[in-house]
This record gives C-alpha cells, structure tokens and sequence, in this order.
C-alpha cells in the first residue's frame, strides 16, 4: 500500500510511521519536514499535495493545531486556531482526497478524549475534537467507491510529559497502543469509527 502520513515526524506520528513502512510505501508528509511539505490549514497546498503524491491507498493525519487556554480571555481568533487548523485541515484532506484516493482506500484522522473528558484550558480542543469525530460519522455514509474514514481519539500520551499537569487523574497511555489504534484503521475493515485510546 501507498500510505501518506501528515505529521510522520512528530510525537506520535514517528510511531505509526515506523510500524507501517516495515510492509508498505509511506510517504512522510509535514509543514517543514519529510518527502513533501504540506500546511494542513491551506487548501491549495493541500491540492498541491496530491497532485505531487498521486494515486495512494490510506492517508493518516496525525498533525493538526488547537488552542490551549482559559476560556475568560479566549478570542474568536484564539478559537479559529483549531477550527482552521485540527478541523478543517482534516477535514478538507478529506474533501480534496477523495478524488485522488484509490478505491477501498482508507483516510484515518486525529480527534482526542477531549471531546467526551474535557479538562479545564481544554474548551477548543474539545470542540473541534468532537467535530471530527462527527464528521467520521457523516463522511463514512457517504464515500463512494468503498473507501473508509475514521479517527483515533487518544489520551493524553506517556511521551508528552508536558501535558500531564493538565490531565490530573488521567493515567498516560502507551505510544503502542495509540499506534495499534493507527494501524488498526490503515489495515482493518471498518469504518465511521473513532478509535478511542484510553
């Protein structure tokens, strides 16, 4: 399989990428590193993408910005962060992948426990987290030629120690099951899924 991976380089995306090009072609996708550079929150360079890529069987999207921090003092620009970047970035992936993806292909997206377990700063990423799963589910019904769409809503991870302060009670989850979570979608059947990873 020919698998795009957007944000290959980061703290979960090094995972999922080195426990899929063991059997299969990964091109690593990122703002400033990897095969091909991409900004997730623009859609011409999202097209542009594609059509550098060609044709490709699974695309996994483990990239995406939010805003983090007190809703007494947040703006519409603060909130817009995430709504351009976490949800529309990946959302429209999928829009404009559609036409490019082969058939029976598959596109994974990132959420997060946010969207059901908020936590205090958390009140964007819980929105668009919970939009993105949302869309999975709307999406799914309607992709045509038998290509899938689903997302993987993890904890806060073991190797993000910066954020543990933020999940009081929460215990870090493994990078290996959030990959399993990963590699579950790319190779398994079903789809309209989030994949939550608690």
């Amino acid at each position: 399989m020919k698998i795009i991976i957007i944000g290959a380089t980061g703290t979960i995306g090094k995972h999922v990428t080195a426990a899929l090009q063991k059997e299969h072609e990964v091109v690593k996708a990122g703002s400033k590193s990897g095969d091909v550079q991409v900004d997730i929150s623009s859609t011409a360079s999202i097209e542009n993408l594609y059509k550098h890529v060609g044709a490709f069987d699974a695309l996994v999207c483990v990239s995406g910005d939010g805003h983090f921090g007190p809703l007494g003092n947040m703006t519409d620009a603060d909130f817009r962060k995430g709504i351009d970047s976490k949800l529309m970035g990946q959302v429209n992936l999928v829009l404009i992948g559609q036409h490019y993806i082969n058939p029976k292909g598959s596109f994974t997206l990132t959420s997060g426990s946010l969207a059901e377990d908020p936590i205090v700063l958390g009140a964007n990423l819980s929105t668009v987290n919970a939009a993105i799963d949302g869309f999975v589910r709307g999406a799914a019904i309607e992709l045509q030629n038998g290509v899938r769409i689903n997302a993987v809503g993890p904890t806060v991870v073991e190797e993000s120690p910066g954020y543990f302060p933020f999940f009081p009670g929460t215990i870090p989850v493994t990078m290996d099951r959030v990959t399993q979570a990963y590699v579950k979608s790319v190779l398994g059947a079903q789809t309209g899924l989030t994949y939550k990873v608690l």
